[in-house]
C-alpha cells in the first residue's frame, strides 16, 4: 500500500465562479505585503500569489484539482490513498471561506470512496465560531487532522496567541500538519532569486518553526498533539545534532547553550514528525541520512502533487529504491500516514 500524504487541493469552483474568485482574492492580505493575481496561461486561469509583490511563491492552476484527473494520476503512480492539503492560502482564509474549503474537501473525499483524506482548515484566531467549525470537522466530517501554516504574520506556532486552538487540538488529539509559507518571517535576503526563495525559503521557515516548537516547551501543555512538518522540517535532520546537543560533560566557565537536549529529544520522539514534500529533489543520499537520523517511523511520504507530476508518478518508486529496510519503506509509504491521519487501509 502507498499513501501520498501531501496532495494539494483547491476548489475548482473558484476558477469558474467570478464572484467567488473575487471573494477569494479579496482575502489575500495585500496590506501585509501579499497579493493575488489572475492570469490566463495556456488557455487556463492561474491564480498567482506574490509575497512580496513581484515575487511569486504559489500558483493555483485551473484543472489541476479535478478528482478524476488526480485519481488517474494516483493510479498511474501506484498510490492507493492521498491526504489532501491546501497550499498556503489557509494562512489567511476567513472562517466563511474555510467552511467552503472544508465542505469541498469532505465532498471530494466522499466522491473518491475514501481514497482522499481531508484535513480541516480554520482561522486560528477565529474565536468560538472557528472552534465550532473545528468541532464540526472532527465530529461531523470525520477529519482526524488540521492544516496550519508554519507562521501567521510574524507569529510562529509557539506564540501564546495559539494556545486556545491548541487546547482544542489536545482535547481532540488531532494531528497538526504544518505547511510551509512562501517565505519565512525575515526574508529580504531571499527575494532576488526564484529557486532560493521558493525552495530554500520554505526550508528556512520550517526549520525555524520546528526549533521554536521544541525550544518553547509547548508540548508540555499539549502532550497528545502530533505535528507533521513539510519539507522534512526544512532539512531538520542535517541540523538535529547541532540544535539538540548532548548533555555537557565538562563544566564550562560560561553557560552559552541550554542543556535541554533530553526534553527536546522527547518531543522529537513523541510529538514532531516530518513529511518529505516530494522525495526526488532531496536525492537518495539525503533521504537515507534523514531516515538514519530521524527514524523511518517519523517520516511520511508526500509528493506535493500537482506542483510537478513526476514527483507523484515517480515518488513511490524512488522510495522503494532507497537502501533502507522493507519495514522502513512501509513506514514511510503508508504506515505512518495510517497512524497519524487515520488513513485506514
Amino acid at each position: 500500500m502507498v499513501i501520498d500524504a501531501n496532495v494539494y487541493w483547491f476548489p475548482e469552483q473558484v476558477f469558474k465562479d467570478e464572484q467567488l474568485l473575487q471573494r477569494f482574492l479579496a482575502e489575500v492580505p495585500r496590506a501585509y505585503g501579499t497579493v493575488g493575481k489572475v492570469r490566463v496561461h495556456n488557455g487556463k486561469k492561474e491564480i498567482v500569489i506574490e509575497r512580496p509583490v513581484g515575487s511569486p511563491g504559489v500558483n493555483y492552476v485551473e484543472g489541476e484539482y479535478e478528482l478524476e484527473t488526480q485519481l488517474a494520476d494516483m493510479d498511474r503512480a501506484g498510490v492507493d490513498k492521498a491526504v489532501m492539503k491546501v497550499p498556503c492560502c489557509h494562512e489567511w482564509l476567513s472562517l466563511e471561506m474555510a467552511k467552503l474549503f472544508n465542505d469541498g474537501m469532505a465532498e471530494y473525499a466522499r466522491r473518491s470512496a475514501g481514497r482522499m483524506i481531508p484535513l480541516a482548515v480554520i482561522p486560528p484566531f477565529g474565536g468560538a465560531a472557528a472552534f465550532e467549525e473545528l468541532k464540526r470537522c472532527h465530529d461531523e466530517l470525520g477529519m482526524k487532522g488540521i492544516q496550519m501554516s508554519a507562521h501567521y504574520g510574524e507569529l510562529y506556532l509557539d506564540d501564546e496567541a495559539f494556545e486556545p486552538l491548541f487546547q482544542w487540538l489536545e482535547t481532540y488529539q488531532m494531528t497538526v500538519y504544518v505547511h510551509h509559507t512562501p517565505v519565512p518571517v525575515d526574508h529580504s535576503s531571499l527575494l532576488a532569486y526564484n529557486n532560493l526563495r521558493r525552495s530554500y525559503g520554505r526550508c528556512a521557515d520550517q526549520m525555524i518553526a520546528v526549533c521554536r516548537e521544541m525550544m518553547s516547551g509547548m508540548f508540555e501543555k499539549y502532550p497528545h498533539v502530533k505535528v507533521v512538518h513539510s519539507m522534512l522540517g526544512g532539512g531538520f535532520f542535517t541540523f538535529k545534532d547541532m540544535v539538540v546537543p548532548p548533555e555537557t560533560v565538562e563544566k564550562d566557565s560560561a553557560k552559552r547553550f541550554e542543556d535541554n537536549g533530553a526534553q527536546m529529544n522527547r518531543y522529537l520522539a513523541e510529538n514532531i514528525f516530518f513529511e518529505t514534500s516530494h522525495a526526488q529533489p532531496w536525492g537518495r543520499a539525503a533521504l537515507e541520512c534523514a531516515v538514519k537520523v530521524l527514524g523511518a517511523d517519523h517520516i511520511i511520504y508526500g509528493s506535493s502533487y500537482p506542483v510537478r507530476k513526476e514527483w507523484l508518478t515517480g515518488g513511490p518508486g524512488f522510495i522503494n529504491n532507497m537502501e533502507i529496510s522493507e519495514e522502513d519503506k512501509e513506514d514511510i509509504l503508508w504506515k505512518n500516514a495510517v497512524r497519524l491521519y487515520g488513513a485506514q487501509g
